[in-house]
């Protein structure tokens, strides 16, 4: 099983949650499915204001993307917009658009170190105090 199928999966999962929130059932699974294979999903949460009053702009996401992530993940990944919110310092809540990578691939892989840097060049590229990123095993299965 390919990684794309394993991404495939992955979307399924989200799509499966956001129907057990809002109470829709799932269908049934068939009995021939093939077993969950363990995976590592990674997840980094990209802040796009830059400090000064910038703001990483779809172009620059654009390259980056394309420059420094999908080299490191070539076989595929997830994007997608989000908001983020913290506090900070002050104790006010500061609000910005947040890119979030997810990548699953198996343990002990160069990988770890693909995120590391993915994570070290973004705050580099745009001058960032920090970059989240979120580990966990991920029980993967496709449907075919």
């Amino acid at each position: 099983m390919g990684l794309i199928a394993r991404l495939a999966a992955t979307a399924l999962v989200l799509v499966l949650a956001a129907c057990a929130a809002r109470g829709i059932p799932p269908a049934t699974a068939p009995a021939s499915q093939e077993p969950a294979t363990t995976m590592v999903a990674d997840r980094l949460f990209l802040g796009r204001q830059i400090p000064g009053g910038e703001e990483v702009s779809d172009a620059e996401w654009t390259a980056f993307l394309a420059e420094v992530v999908t080299p490191r993940f070539p076989e595929g990944l997830t994007v997608w917009r989000a908001e983020g919110q913290w506090l900070d310092e002050q104790g006010r809540t500061v609000r910005e658009p947040v890119m979030v990578i997810e990548v699953l691939y198996p343990s002990g892989t160069a990988a770890d170190a693909a995120i590391v840097e993915i994570a070290e060049e973004y705050r580099r590229r745009f001058r960032q105090e920090a970059v989240l990123r979120v580990t966990e095993d991920a029980h993967v299965r496709v449907f075919e």
